[in-house]
């Protein structure tokens, strides 16, 4: 039996982050949390923005306490969401705080964006599904607004390669996150430097694309002394937290999807190769690159971002819910009373989520949901319908029969929208590992070590390592008459 190695991943979520270290004894791995921390985006003025000077120094804390709980780690790895990125300058200055996607500056870009270059024209270029705040509109709206940093930037590192830079003073474009930024070419793997340049940003920023499992090179000197580890080798995972969250789906064989559930809820399937046509292009499908040359070709679903608002809303309004208290309350609300669209763009950043939700159904004639449980019902029931149109549409495009649903991430243990995603899909849905994404960063890191040969050998150890639970479809015709409600609504 080999020694148990100890490899500790950075998992950053729009909520919170935490460090968590995976001991992999060659057969089996096991997670322990070693540090915790709060995250989210910063308003300054009307402007929202990550701190990410305070998340890099929230990173030393874990690596010094892992230092000091466990003595030691044997390499390192930070994971993030996508597109968000920080520019650097001349003496790799930090160019202000990154702007966090969810900031309204990008809201009329894409229009303004189609009438220089067709959208059909930018989808064949990458294959990426459209949505305001993926990195090309971020920066195609610094250009519009005549920002100077796009002017005296000679880097752009996303999010978790800022924070691989400065662990180890390695810069590069990890491929899984560039792969969301609608800036690179599916099939070469390259820079779409035709596409960037024509809409007049400077390609110079772009850097080498960095495949996931590449050890990026030691701690830096500075960084080991301050927190006591020795200079381990960093090894950028998929750093994409989906990427590494599909890493370690437990699934065998083709015929399943998967939901990787959180503040959003990604659903796809995974591929060998890009799907880029005019189907997945009507469907605003997006093809992101994966582990071990894999693409993962899915839709962006709102998630439970839309119950985690409403928590914040009703919070500040002096009504504190744990998350398992809102969904019991849900249990007892009156089924299908009504009915959303979890991507209608008024629930991208609203000043109030339950009132935006309520303004939907006032808007499409339905019955307002007034008290939380009306309000909790009616998200997670029209999340679970939008899963339904996905898995529909999936098949559709890759002509797969996919009789299982794999949920991973937090959201899996929400049990009522797990049953409803069975229902309303009327599929098998596996919901497991709750920490997939870090589960799928440490497994990546393992595969860079050379600890494992392979993507299928990583999910094997997935298997032998969580139990997942199994949520059977009840009365699935029930749903039938609110999908057709649903419908009417896209």
């Amino acid at each position: 039996m080999p020694a148990t190695k100890k490899l500790l991943a950075f998992d950053l979520g729009a909520e919170s982050g935490r460090g968590v270290l995976g001991r992999y004894d060659g057969q089996t791995i096991t997670l322990d949390v070693v540090h915790r921390f709060a995250n989210g985006g910063v308003r300054t003025l009307d402007t929202w923005h990550w701190d990410v000077l305070r998340l890099h120094g929230e990173i030393l804390n874990g690596l010094r306490r892992c230092a000091a709980d466990h003595g030691s780690a044997d390499a390192v790895g930070i994971d993030t969401w996508g597109v968000d990125f920080a520019l650097l300058g001349r003496g790799d200055t930090l160019l202000g705080n990154p702007r966090h996607y969810r900031d309204p500056h990008t809201e009329t870009i894409m229009d303004e964006t189609f009438r220089h270059l067709p959208r059909e024209q930018i989808f064949r270029r990458t294959g990426i599904q459209f949505m305001r705040f993926n990195t090309l509109f971020q920066l195609l709206a610094l250009q519009r607004d005549r920002s100077p940093l796009l002017d005296i930037a000679q880097h752009l590192l996303f999010i978790p390669d800022l924070l691989h830079f400065y662990l180890t003073g390695v810069k590069g474009n990890e491929y899984t996150d560039a792969s969301t930024s609608q800036m690179l070419d599916p099939t070469s793997r390259r820079w779409a430097l035709d596409l960037v340049e024509g809409l007049g940003l400077p390609g110079r920023i772009l850097g080498s694309l960095v495949q996931p499992g590449t050890v990026l090179g030691p701690l830096r000197p500075g960084v080991a002394l301050e927190t006591g580890l020795a200079p381990v080798p960093v090894v950028a995972p998929a750093t994409h937290d989906t990427a590494s969250a599909v890493a370690a789906v437990p699934a065998r064989g083709q015929n399943w999807a998967y939901i990787s559930s959180g503040t959003w809820s990604l659903m796809g399937v995974e591929l060998p190769g890009p799907l880029v046509n005019d189907t997945a292009l009507g469907f605003n499908f997006t093809n992101e690159g994966g582990v071990a040359g894999t693409i993962r070709l899915l839709k962006n679903i709102m998630g439970l971002w839309l119950v985690q608002e409403c928590r914040r809303a009703w919070e500040r309004a002096g009504q504190a819910f744990t998350y398992d208290d809102l969904t019991r309350l849900a249990e007892t609300a009156k089924p299908f009373a009504s009915i959303v669209d979890p991507d209608d763009a008024t629930f991208i950043l609203p000043a109030n989520m339950p009132e935006a939700l309520g303004a939907f159904c006032r808007r499409t004639g339905q019955a307002v949901p007034v008290d939380p449980a009306a309000v909790v019902r009616c998200a997670l029931e029209s999340l679970a319908l939008r899963y339904r149109w996905v898995l529909q549409r999936l098949e559709e495009l890759t002509g797969r029969k996919l009789e299982t649903i794999h949920i991973v991430g937090g959201g899996c243990q929400n049990r009522l929208l797990c049953q409803f995603t069975a229902d309303a899909c009327n599929r098998e849905v596996l919901a497991g590992p709750v920490e997939a994404t870090a589960a799928g960063n440490v497994l990546v890191q393992a595969l860079g070590l050379g600890l494992l040969g392979s993507l299928a050998d990583a999910r094997e150890v997935v298997r032998q390592s969580f139990t997942v639970e199994t949520y059977t479809p009840r009365n699935s015709q029930s749903w039938q008459e609110p999908y057709e409600r649903f419908l009417e609504f896209l």
